[in-house]
């Protein structure tokens, strides 16, 4: 399989290794991604679970709850600038409130409701956009329901560069439950337990962890043994409940979730931007010079 450029530059996003690097990495596993990522981790040139996120778009993420239904969404803009502006601000809140009336099963369904004023969503966005001036998109949404015995926890960290939204099941403590959010925007699990990780997830890291061993030098009837342990670390690295709590570094989340009588079995965390890119520059460019050079 060729090389691209954009192949090495999409490589080296995800996991921040050199770039030649991550050419040699996707000359060896013939321009598997995945498998590069594993190639890099297992020569401890990248660590996937912590590699750095390139958030470029800027927007907002904005939570509405009325009653017992609640929506989190995020909203793009061009500069933050404009998702400062108070027109912006007022687009996202309307937004809001006609996504959690409406409840579209899509981005692409939301955009054909009309809302409370009688118009169609996409037009209230085109005139945003010719008001304001930039490019202004709905990226994505989600509704959560809950029972009069739940309890909602939502938080909006640096003005809504990240949201979260937690249903706190078999609980009312609504303090409890934005603790709980708070955590969750700090840390960002993957996961709320263990169980929800798939064994194939669980059977690649044991692979990676056993290559990073071997490659220490470490003997093989310790091995195994480390490798165990190391995947505890895993766990503790995506999962909720296994965190510690960033509150109370004694406490698991785990243990504070129970001391409120309730249980968590789902989240929502939307980063501004996470996966897209602002600009270009030459960086493909400068990619295809390196691989041609080599």
């Amino acid at each position: 399989m060729a090389i691209t450029a954009q192949l090495v530059k999409e490589l080296r996003e995800k996991t921040g290794a050199g770039m030649m690097d991550c050419k040699k990495a996707l000359v060896e596993t013939n321009g598997d991604i995945d498998a590069a990522i594993d190639f890099l981790r297992e020569k401890g040139l990248s660590s996937a679970a912590k590699k750095a996120d390139r958030i470029a778009a800027e927007g907002t993420t904005f939570i509405l709850a009325e009653g017992n239904e609640a929506v989190i969404l995020e909203v793009n803009a061009e500069t933050d600038f404009v998702a400062k502006n108070d027109k912006f601000q007022v687009l996202v809140s309307s937004l809001a409130k006609t996504l959690l009336d409406s409840k579209p099963e899509s981005v692409e369904a939301a955009l054909e409701v009309v809302n409370a004023e009688g118009v169609k969503v996409a037009d209230q966005i085109a005139t945003a956009v010719a008001t304001i001036g930039e490019k202004i998109t709905l990226r994505r949404f989600e509704i959560k329901t809950k029972t009069d015995a739940n309890a909602f926890g939502s938080y909006l960290h640096m003005g809504g560069r990240i949201g979260v939204l937690v249903v706190l099941e078999g609980s009312t403590d609504e303090d409890a439950a934005k603790d709980v959010a708070m955590h969750i925007a700090a840390i960002n699990p993957k996961y709320v337990s263990r169980d929800q990780v798939s064994q194939e997830e669980v059977e690649r890291e044991r692979k990676v962890l056993t290559e990073q061993a071997l490659n220490e030098g470490k003997p093989e009837n310790i091995v195994a043994k480390m490798v165990e342990g190391r995947l505890g670390k895993f766990f503790e690295e995506i999962c909720l409940l296994d965190q510690t709590f960033v509150k109370n570094s004694d406490q698991k989340v785990r243990d504070f979730v129970k001391s409120t009588g309730g249980n968590v079995t789902s989240f929502v965390r939307y980063a501004v931007g996470e996966g897209i890119e602002k600009r270009e520059d030459n960086f493909a460019e400068e990619v295809m010079n390196q691989v041609k050079g080599n």
